[in-house]
């Protein structure tokens, strides 16, 4: 099921804003809450998938594609 939907990337962008302040501060750790993981996860899985799914389209439609290569040779001159 390929789609051409936006992914939302909110929860991405809100995660690495919180990494970068934790590190910005030196905090050793960054808690979020099970929702915002859930939604982080979600975010991930679905960019995964669709770049899989690219991924394999391209290469059907490549190994489907006809490739010809001519190399022609003459002798030169010297």
């Amino acid at each position: 099921m390929q789609t051409n939907e936006p992914i939302n990337t909110s929860s991405l962008q809100q995660f690495i804003q919180q990494v970068k302040g934790a590190d910005m501060s030196n905090q050793k750790e960054v808690r979020i809450p099970i929702q915002q993981a859930k939604q982080v996860t979600y975010a991930l899985a679905t960019i995964l998938a669709r770049l899989t799914g690219d991924y394999e389209a391209l290469m059907s439609r490549k190994s489907t594609e006809q490739d010809t290569v001519e190399v022609k040779v003459d002798g030169g001159k010297l």
